[in-house]
């Protein structure tokens, strides 16, 4: 059985680490979110009482946190992480952030004697919740496979993609596409309507073809049935966006979509937007052509 600590309860860490629990792993949680802690526990897992005490006698310790700063600074507290994890403790990090920051994290967990993963995921909460994720991870692959029931009882995929920080950087290249593709099956809906054709049918007409995608399923129908309750925020994405281009303008690659999509972003931040679901990017458009993107159908 795995022993497993696990750090970061929030809309995504917390579905993740009940998998680990129905799975049957020894799982043992920490995080300031108290009600979070109490839903774990009362699952089976084990609550710590610091980052220090979560890390003692794992085989892994996983966590996925808003940013690389305060990941950096749960490994490296004097009661985090790596003051109580053992030598040879695999440390899994699933935030979302640059491959630098994830080779910073690399480098101080090598100086503890652990193996480092970053191990960022595509999927959303639901996705989470019922272990359908996709892990894209950088890092030792022979750590990897040690622990690879944990990622298995987490996700439907998981993937060595090569040495630290590919994992970061092939998430940031994940969110360009998902975010572009959401934006641009955004504008289609929005010039649809404007002609007078229904978005549901125009979804049903082309969901087989080849504009069919995971986006248009997820994400098309919370557009026209508005519905932008959250799965991934568009706050969260804005971080993901700037930090792929950030990377994209330290490694002088030139991004075109990218940009355009930030830029969009920015608009609904400004606006008031930022905790929609980012399937909410079609309010820009509406607010662009001065149309609702909006079925009349059920």
């Amino acid at each position: 059985m795995l022993k497993i600590g696990f750090l970061g309860l929030g809309i995504m860490g917390r579905p993740m680490a009940l998998n680990l629990v129905k799975a049957g792993m020894d799982v043992t949680v920490y995080d300031l979110n108290q009600d979070a802690v109490n839903e774990l526990t009362a699952a089976g897992a084990h609550a710590a009482a610091s980052a220090c005490d979560m890390a003692k006698n794992k085989d892994a310790v996983f966590t996925i946190l808003p940013t690389a700063a305060i990941v950096q600074q749960v490994l490296t507290a004097e009661d985090g992480i790596l003051a109580g994890a053992d030598e040879g403790t695999i440390i899994v990090d699933s935030s979302s952030v640059s491959p630098l920051d994830s080779k910073k994290c690399y480098e101080l967990a090598a100086a503890k004697g652990c193996p480092f993963l970053d191990a960022p995921v595509s999927g959303s909460n639901e996705k989470a919740a019922d272990g359908t994720l996709a892990f894209m991870i950088g890092g030792d692959e022979k750590a990897a496979e040690k622990i690879r029931k944990a990622f298995e009882a987490m996700g439907s995929s998981w993937l060595v993609v090569g040495p630290s920080g590919s994992g970061s950087v092939t998430k940031l290249a994940n969110q360009i596409m998902v975010n572009s593709n959401i934006c641009a099956v955004a504008e289609a809906f929005t010039l649809a309507q404007k002609a007078g054709a229904d978005p549901k049918k125009v979804y049903q007409a082309v969901r087989s073809g080849l504009a069919g995608s995971t986006v248009l399923e997820l994400k098309g129908q919370k557009m026209f049935h508005r519905d932008f309750t959250p799965g991934g925020t568009i706050k969260v994405n804005m971080k993901d966006m700037n930090n792929a281009l950030t990377t994209a303008r330290d490694m002088e690659v030139p991004l075109f979509l990218a940009p355009t999509v930030f830029n969009i972003i920015l608009s609904m931040a400004a606006t008031g937007h930022l905790l929609d679901d980012h399937s909410g990017y079609v309010q820009f458009y509406e607010a662009a052509s001065g149309i609702i993107v909006e079925t009349k159908e059920q």
